[in-house]
């Protein structure tokens, strides 16, 4: 085995964080249940928005996590695919539209 920072036996562990913090961690486990609950976004949709977002911070244990759930829900590979390619756009938009930052200092420096 190669050595990596991620190794996905870790998911599994994710309650542990209850260890050091037992009451933050039932507040966060609290409010990412409700979260998750059906509301204006079904479940399924919720998932899948995670399945992108999970791309877009890249964390492996979330894409891990939202890939089975949403699969386990009934999205479909090219469902799955297209949310991630949302967040790739989006991703890629943002880093691009921060080169207005850079092209608004080269202006103030060049004057």
């Amino acid at each position: 085995m190669s050595d990596s920072y991620y190794n996905p036996k870790d998911l599994k562990k994710f309650g542990n964080i209850a260890e050091y913090e037992p009451e933050l961690a039932k507040d966060f486990f609290n409010w990412y249940g409700k979260v998750f609950e059906d509301g204006a976004l079904s479940k399924k949709e919720k998932a899948l928005i995670a399945l992108a977002v999970s791309h877009a911070v890249q964390c492996p244990y979330c894409i891990d996590a939202y890939t089975s759930d949403t699969l386990k829900m009934g999205v479909s590979e090219a469902q799955m695919m297209e949310a991630v390619h949302v967040a790739g756009a989006i991703k890629g938009g943002a880093t691009l539209v921060h080169g207005v930052q850079m092209m608004n200092k080269v202006k103030k420096l060049s004057m």
